[in-house]
């Protein structure tokens, strides 16, 4: 199962439908279910995707050395990837990771699917919980 929460499905395609007509590949970053403050139902070790690293962030960084420098290494377990033509697969050009979120128009919940890195279809489970807050201190 991959687990998301719905303020963050709300956010990528929101992004997805901006992008369009051109398609938008963002990493994702997770947060252990037993760390949220209200009840999420799935085990307490259980993956869910909370956060996203803007996709414009580190652009010129990447285009000269040809690396993505600015998502740090190790820190994202998913992508999100949009088809603004419709396919609601994995195809082979997508960047792909351990999970995948995969959207196509009209940018709703119901066109969005989850798959895993070779490109079977995983069950989505979308989580109505904020995750915890964070602190830079």
């Amino acid at each position: 199962m991959v687990y998301v929460t719905r303020g963050l499905v709300a956010v990528l395609l929101d992004l997805a439908a901006e992008a369009e007509p051109e398609e938008l590949t963002v990493s994702l970053a997770v947060t252990p279910a037993g760390e949220f403050d209200g009840v999420v139902d799935a085990p307490p070790d259980a993956p869910v995707f909370t956060h996203f690293y803007p996709p414009e962030t580190g652009r010129s960084i990447t285009a000269v050395f040809g690396v993505d420098l600015s998502v740090p290494a190790g820190q994202t377990q998913g992508r999100f990837v949009s088809h603004p033509r419709g396919n609601l697969d994995v195809s082979k050009t997508d960047d792909l990771h351990e999970a995948v979120l995969v959207a196509v128009p009209p940018w709703e919940e119901s066109s969005l699917a989850a798959f895993d890195r070779a490109g079977r279809g995983r069950d989505l489970v979308i989580v109505d919980a904020e995750p915890p807050t964070e602190s830079l201190a």
